[in-house]
Parts: structure tokens; C-alpha cells; sequence
């Protein structure tokens, strides 16, 4: 068998609304919604995919939902888990293995963080390839400092540049009523603020929050039934690159550079016909090098084609559309809320932040310290 495969539902919770801060709750209503969005019953569904939550997910997240599914999937490689369990659970619907499909994650990182559930570590691992790097202090937001930081060395990126990238989010982020900051930027702001990790500054860095995303697929037959606006998934790709830092071969390119050369080249379409992109955002170089990886400019050239208002609704590439990472949301793992609002983005449900006549977008996630990508060209056609 071989069936298209089209997005139906996609949910969202506690985005905009503190009254949920225990991650199966914010899990539950987000599915809940894109369950309903679909025009769906919980019964219906015959596949699950979730991860970084419980003992064995996504086994108890789904007996929390009140689901038996036939078909699973808890991919763990990061953020980017998500747009690769999407790919997954796409092939099982072409080939029949199931016909609907629920994507759930939930997270209350700012609420366990402000209720003192939780504290930083530096122990990724105190076995394995980790072992090596863990006594060093090298951590996630250093292993990215430095790799900015050779990009500016071999390219000439430069700090205002990178800056750019967190004030275009601000500037979506405005449009969004939901979005956890609103305030617009300035660059001289963002290159002001407490340096983190060098040359990062506080608002080139993530923001953290709670919340919960829900993203429901279906088999091409099922969807002339229901009643929402399909959203087909043409194309996915994915890839790994190192977990040592040592092992990276240029830390000036991602798995991006794979994952989205087999999305294009599947989807069948260039990045030049993209109208809208929504990618991992963690920190500001984050975004700049997947651009690059990705296609829409040259290695190197990632400088220069952030400015200028690119990035912004109404830009020549509308990117990270609700803020991003940087200004919208971040609960733990941002990959499938990156989907959520490519979906709303190709249905025109955006509001003040849609882009006129979107039809195609992309789609990328990133885990780790570029350890894993996974990403997806979505069409409305």
C-alpha cells in the first residue's frame, strides 16, 4: 500500500495560560484538541508517538490518554524527535500499519524550575562517549557558543547579525497573542544584555516554558470524512551527525544539510518555492546555520540573508512565524510545535501573523548540539 498522508488536528495547551503545569495534564488537552480539530474519536486512533515523558513512553502517556494503540514510536534524539516520529508514523499510514496516528508532548519546565523540581546538571552521561567532555564543564550552550564562534571566524558573521535574528523573532512573536514575550527588540538591546556563553547573549538564548502540543495524522481515504482543511506531508528526511564534540567533523554544518536535502528532493520541490519556515531555534546561530544547511543561502552567506527583515511576517521568508524559541515558546522540546504552527500557517488560521497565500513550508528540527535533524516539507495542495 501507498497512501498520501495528511495532518488533520493540531492542538496546543497552557501556551498563553498558566492554569495547567503538570505535563500529562498539558499533554491531555492538547491532544484533546487535535482530536477534536479532526473531527476524530479517541477510539479511532490506532497509532502513538510520544517521548521524553514517563517510565516507558510513550506506554504510560497512553494509558493516561485512555488509548491502546497498535502502532508506536518514542524516538529520543532530541528536538528533533518529533519531526522524525512525524516521518515514521507517515511511512506506517502509507503502508497500511495504521490510519491514525497522534503525536502528544507536554512539558512544565518553567513551573518545575519556579517550584524547585528541578536543578541544572552538567551529567549528559557519566558513561560513554560524554565521560570525556562532562568534567570539562562543556555544556549544551557552550558546545553551540563555540560553533558560532567559529562561524564568525571562517565567514564573518557577526554579532549584529546574530542579534538580527532574536529582534525578527521578537517581531513575529508581537503578532502573536499567545506568545511569551511581545516587547519588540532592538538590536543594540539584544547585544547589551548579560552575556551567557560567548557571543551569546541572554536574548539569543531560548526562553523557557510550559506547555503541550498535540498533532494528529490520517490516511488520505480517511480524510475525505472529516471535516478540517488537510495539510499532506510531502516529503521527510532525516539524519545524525556526532555526540562528541570531538567527533564533528566542521561545526559550521548540521545534520540539516542531510535531513533537508532528502525532504526537498522527496517533496520534490526547491527551497526557493518555500513560503514559510518554521526551524529549531534554541539559539540564534541555531536557526542561521540550518539556513544555510538547509539551502535558502550558501554556506556562509547566513549573515547576510538574515537582515533586512527576512525573517519577519512580511519578510521575503517568514520564519518561526509564532517567535519561536527565542520569544514564543519553549517547553523542553520545541519540534512539534514547530509543526503546529506550520499547519495553522499553510490553513491561513495565523491571525495577524498569517502569511498571505502560504502553501508550502518547511519544516526542521534540531537535537542536541546539532546531533540530530529531522525535517519535513508540508503543502497545502
Amino acid at each position: 500500500m501507498t497512501r498520501r498522508v495528511a495532518i488533520a488536528g493540531v492542538g496546543l495547551s497552557g501556551v498563553g495560560d498558566d492554569r495547567l503545569t503538570n505535563p500529562y495534564a498539558l499533554i491531555s488537552e492538547a491532544a484533546r484538541r487535535a482530536v477534536e480539530e479532526a473531527g476524530l474519536a479517541p477510539n479511532e486512533i490506532d497509532g502513538f508517538a510520544s517521548t521524553g515523558l514517563g517510565a516507558l513512553p510513550p506506554v504510560d502517556v497512553a494509558e493516561y490518554l485512555g488509548i491502546r494503540p497498535t502502532w508506536i514510536d518514542s524516538t529520543a534524539v532530541g528536538g528533533a524527535a518529533w519531526e522524525v516520529m512525524a516521518a515514521h508514523a507517515a511511512d506506517a499510514i502509507s503502508l497500511g500499519r495504521a490510519d491514525v496516528v497522534l503525536l502528544a508532548y507536554g512539558s512544565s519546565s518553567r513551573s518545575d524550575i519556579k517550584n524547585g523540581l528541578r536543578t541544572a546538571t552538567l551529567d549528559w552521561g557519566s558513561r560513554g562517549p560524554l565521560q570525556w567532555e562532562a568534567p570539562y564543564g562543556h555544556t549544551v550552550i557552550s558546545k553551540y557558543a563555540m560553533a558560532a564562534r567559529r562561524h564568525m571566524y571562517e565567514y564573518g558573521t557577526t554579532a549584529e547579525q546574530l542579534a538580527e535574528i532574536a529582534v525578527s523573532a521578537r517581531y513575529n512573536a508581537s503578532l502573536n497573542p499567545d506568545a511569551t514575550f511581545r516587547v519588540p527588540l532592538t538590536v543594540e538591546e539584544v547585544l547589551a544584555g548579560r552575556v551567557i556563553a560567548d557571543p551569546f547573549t541572554k536574548l539569543q538564548c531560548c526562553i523557557r516554558s510550559d506547555g503541550g502540543a498535540a498533532l494528529v495524522l490520517v490516511a488520505e481515504d480517511r480524510m475525505q470524512d472529516l471535516p478540517g482543511l488537510p495539510v499532506w506531508i510531502l516529503g521527510t528526511g532525516e539524519a545524525i551527525s556526532h555526540m562528541s564534540t570531538s567527533q564533528w567533523e566542521d561545526v559550521t554544518v548540521g545534520p540539516a544539510k542531510i535531513s533537508g536535502t532528502l525532504a526537498f528532493e522527496r517533496a520534490g520541490v526547491t527551497p526557493q518555492e518555500i513560503d514559510v519556515c518554521e526551524i529549531y531555534d534554541a539559539f540564534t546561530s541555531m536557526l542561521l546555520v540550518n539556513l544555510e544547511d538547509l539551502g535558502f543561502c550558501k554556506k556562509g552567506e547566513g549573515g547576510d540573508f538574515v537582515q533586512d527583515g527576512r525573517l519577519r511576517v512580511g519578510g521575503a521568508l517568514p520564519t518561526n512565524t509564532d517567535g519561536g524559541g527565542l520569544s514564543a515558546m519553549h517547553p523542553g522540546q520545541r519540534g512539534l510545535f514547530l509543526m503546529v504552527e506550520a499547519v495553522r500557517q499553510l490553513r491561513g488560521q495565523a491571525g495577524a501573523r498569517q502569511v498571505a497565500d502560504a502553501r508550502l513550508a518547511c519544516v526542521s528540527g534540531t537535537g542536541g548540539w546539532f546531533c540530530s535533524s529531522g525535517t519535513m516539507i508540508l503543502g497545502a495542495d
